[in-house]
């Protein structure tokens, strides 16, 4: 056998393969093999049909086409292994020239990774915010705190903003009594906003027996324009009474001693929440950087093939194409990028980095990590999931190696959280 390569496009390539007869002479055997156990022909026994009786009987042609089917697999993948081809996708094979006796002569076009050249991941620069954490706001957090422990205490007065107001409600949707707008005994904090449009306003001041009357349109949802009508009815007001915010509040809240320890752990809980959000930040912006400084040909035939399969059904516009296509083509880049980059450092996937894997993504699909694992194997997939925690690792070494700094200059340090995946 031999071969040769032809240079189509940066992307694409075409062998054409040749290969003699003399070569093919156990594929020969092995079809005619195949052939004399899957016919019946009187006078011989099943798998004993002389050769000549085949092709007189089946016809030579299909012993051929057994041939080509058995030696083209076999000699498209020696070919790619002696010009050392980095396939990225199947290949259009056709025979293009069948002498028989003679030689075979196949031809495979296939797309290929293209080359280019990663940058200096320590020249590649992004800006985060800095972290900022006000006395203010770990106050905040307290307060949050202390009304987690608070008790409610009925009064008879008119409520206020924050009491506890219980409400029974009775609403119609174009004046029918609908079950989507009626409950008894709701507990209600009054100022949180979380009942229907302008309902803290209507009940503000509200106490015991009285009645407020609500009118709205929805603008979505399965009443969305319908005229809605709620009528809600104060049976009780009760007044959060926070405890003291002294150490024995501490005490009791937490494993620390005092309110000061118990202060300075909230300010350290959200400074840590700060720094991963501040990673997460610095992960993207690095990761958009890396894209910029790439350029890359990519393989038109994989961009159209996917595209062709969404739109297979004919949905979408050509302005949803047109962004399909993009968003393709840029994932198809930042695989490319991160996939040459993990081999450059030889990154490998351990059981405890996939199971991480598992545990973050199953909710995301409304499943336990187990039940996405036995999807992953059922549906072949596991190799998709494998290869997404190797790039993610990949990007983790572009980012520690990456220049992070504040707008004012200062040098944020993202060892913490190196590892955080994109949001």
């Amino acid at each position: 056998m031999k071969s040769e390569k032809e240079v189509l496009t940066p992307t694409r390539i075409k062998l054409t393969i040749h290969v003699p007869f003399e070569e093919l002479q156990p594929d020969f055997k092995t079809a005619y093999k195949a052939i004399a156990n899957s016919i019946a022909i009187p006078g011989f026994r099943k798998g004993k049909v002389p050769t000549a009786i085949i092709d007189q009987r089946v016809g030579r042609a299909a012993v051929l086409e057994e041939v080509v089917n058995s030696v083209l697999p076999r000699t498209y993948a020696e070919s790619i292994k002696e010009h050392d081809v980095d396939p990225f996708g199947p290949p259009e094979v056709n025979v293009a020239e069948l002498k028989d006796g003679e030689s075979i002569t196949f031809t495979a076009e296939v797309d290929i990774r293209p080359e280019f050249e990663l940058p200096e991941f320590s020249k590649l620069e992004a800006v985060v915010d800095a972290i900022e954490i006000n006395e203010e706001f770990v106050a905040e957090q307290f307060e949050l705190l202390r009304k987690r422990f608070a008790t409610l205490k009925v009064v008879e007065r008119a409520s206020t903003i924050n009491d506890v107001i219980i409400l029974d409600a009775i609403g119609t949707v174009a004046g029918e009594e609908s079950d989507d707008y009626t409950a008894t005994a709701l507990n209600y904090e009054l100022g949180t906003d979380g009942l229907v449009p302008g309902a803290d306003e209507a009940l503000a001041g509200i106490g015991i027996d009285q009645s407020r009357e609500i009118e709205f349109e929805p603008s979505d949802g399965p009443h969305q324009g319908k005229k809605v009508k709620v009528t809600f009815t104060c049976t009780g007001v009760r007044e959060r009474e926070l405890p003291a915010a002294n150490d024995e509040f501490a005490q009791m809240a937490s494993e620390f001693d005092t309110v000061a320890e118990l202060k300075a752990d909230l300010a350290e809980r959200i400074r840590r929440v700060r720094v991963a959000e501040q990673a997460i930040g610095a992960r993207e912006k690095i990761f958009d950087v890396l894209l910029e400084s790439i350029s890359i040909d990519l393989p038109e035939n994989v961009i159209n093939r996917e595209v062709e399969s969404h739109f297979m059904d004919g949905h979408g516009d050509d302005a949803h194409r047109e962004e399909f296509i993009a968003e393709t083509a840029k994932n198809l880049k930042s695989q490319l990028i991160l996939d040459k980059i993990a081999d450059n450092e030889k990154i490998q996937v351990n059981e405890a980095e996939l199971s991480e894997w598992l545990i973050r993504s199953a909710p995301r699909y409304g499943v336990t990590p187990e039940q996405l694992a036995d999807q992953l194997v059922k549906n072949d997939s596991l190799g998709l999931a494998l290869n997404e925690v190797r790039r993610g690792k990949a990007l983790s070494v572009v980012v520690g190696k990456a220049s992070v700094k504040t707008a004012s200059g200062e040098v944020v340090d993202l060892s913490e959280f190196i590892g955080a995946e994109p949001s």
